[in-house]
């Protein structure tokens, strides 16, 4: 396990070989995700749907620990915070609503995968190095940076909800506070249009109207479940109950929100049982 996981960020200039030594350690950590043909498809299960999760040896998470935290030169090795460093690319990506400098890359994507696999897991040392090292904030970072890529949001999702459901509260600390995850929630809520700075990835097409985001419906969810989770636990609550701007914006736009998307209360949601008559059956 320590080789696979060493080999996949020693080896991390060929994006492949990256890719492919992270699907193992995926599938080592969660067996199950290998058995669904879609990785996405199991994220969004997970954030919608109660799963237990699978017991895994210990042995496995502590050989990928100590990879996890290498702060050493990119050309020598590199650890997974420097391969969520965007900077350094200059890759550029003509789209519909204007570029994006650089893409975020499917081996990116997938380094964000394995992270909301391992914090699924809920163990503490591995929470305790993604900490430390700034992963966890990296990833968030990106949620706002990309806010365009449903895959990645998906999975950035389940990394927060792993944080929120964590028994140690060092990490819900980390994610409410220093990463100040509400705070930027309620930033990008205010000012739902997609940024003209040169120094984000995504920018919106010149000349042209800059247009919405497209992560508002995932800050809408998980927003959602940090206010279910706030009232069984405590911690949450209190981070939550210090920021009267999210006291007021819960309950002003949340609720309104809530309201106008619950599609049980929509007249076209009302489901009608049409049931065929005997005549119609016999033919």
């Amino acid at each position: 396990v320590a080789r696979i996981f060493g080999h996949a960020l020693e080896d991390s200039h060929s994006k492949s070989g990256l890719i492919h030594s992270l699907s193992v350690c995926i599938s080592l950590l969660d067996p199950k995700r290998s058995a669904i043909v879609s990785p996405l498809m199991h994220s969004f299960r997970h954030q919608h749907m109660y799963e237990p999760s699978i017991p895994v040896n210990s042995e496995t998470i502590n050989a990928m620990l100590p990879k996890l935290g290498e702060w050493v030169s990119f050309a020598e090795s590199c650890d997974l915070l420097m391969l969520l460093n965007v900077s350094s690319d200059e890759k550029i990506l003509p789209t519909t609503y204007g570029e994006l400098r650089p893409p975020l890359g499917k081996h990116r994507l997938k380094i964000v995968e394995f992270i909301a696999v391992l914090l699924r897991i809920g163990n503490e040392a591995a929470e305790k190095e993604l900490v430390n090292t700034g992963t966890i904030q990296r990833v968030i970072d990106l949620f706002f940076e990309y806010p365009y890529n449903n895959a990645l949001h998906h999975h950035v999702g389940s990394i927060i909800l792993s944080c929120l459901e964590s028994k140690n509260d060092a990490i819900v600390d980390h994610l409410l506070q220093e990463c100040d995850l509400i705070g930027k929630f309620l930033q990008t809520d205010k000012n739902p249009v997609l940024s003209g700075d040169s120094n984000q990835p995504t920018l919106p097409a010149a000349g042209k109207c800059a247009p919405r985001v497209g992560n508002i419906g995932h800050i809408t969810r998980i927003s959602n479940k940090i206010l279910q989770l706030g009232s069984s636990n405590s911690r949450i609550q209190a981070c939550i109950q210090e920021n009267s701007e999210w006291n007021e914006w819960q309950t002003n736009v949340l609720q309104e929100r809530n309201a106008v998307e619950n599609v049980y209360r929509w007249a076209c949601g009302n489901g009608i049982v049409v049931r065929p008559n005997r005549k119609s059956l016999k033919e």
